[in-house]
């Protein structure tokens, strides 16, 4: 914890970043975006610029769910969490350790005499 708070927030970003694996998420990019156009492709063909323009807003809208998924949500998280506090974040807290309750020293009366004070009869 202490070596996390001399360093500045930039050097931490850079940190996380480089530690994460951006060839795995560069290989599935490229993986479903080259399905997704094959698959479209095939569907629609390629006449009257149908596939040009299709082109262009599933490529807004891929990038779209690119930045929500990378970005925004990771984001939300880390706000929820450092901004809010950990009650906001969803994560388990421990429980508080209650003491165990002590029993009265000697206010204890034996059984027989217990039910003979709580009888009516």
């Amino acid at each position: 914890m202490a070596r996390s708070a001399t360093l500045s927030r930039s050097q931490r970003l850079r940190q996380r970043l480089a530690a994460y694996r951006w060839q795995r998420v560069g290989w599935l990019a490229g993986v479903s975006l080259s399905i997704s156009l094959a698959l479209v492709l095939y569907l629609f063909g390629a006449e009257d610029h149908f596939f040009g323009r299709l082109f262009s807003a599933f490529f807004v809208w891929f990038w779209l769910l690119a930045v929500t998924f990378l970005a925004v949500i990771p984001f939300i998280g880390w706000a929820t969490t450092h901004w809010f506090g950990s009650g906001w974040s969803g994560k388990a807290t421990p429980p508080a350790k209650r003491r165990a309750p002590t029993p009265p020293a000697s206010t204890a009366r034996p059984a027989a005499a217990r039910r003979s004070s709580t009888s009516s009869t």
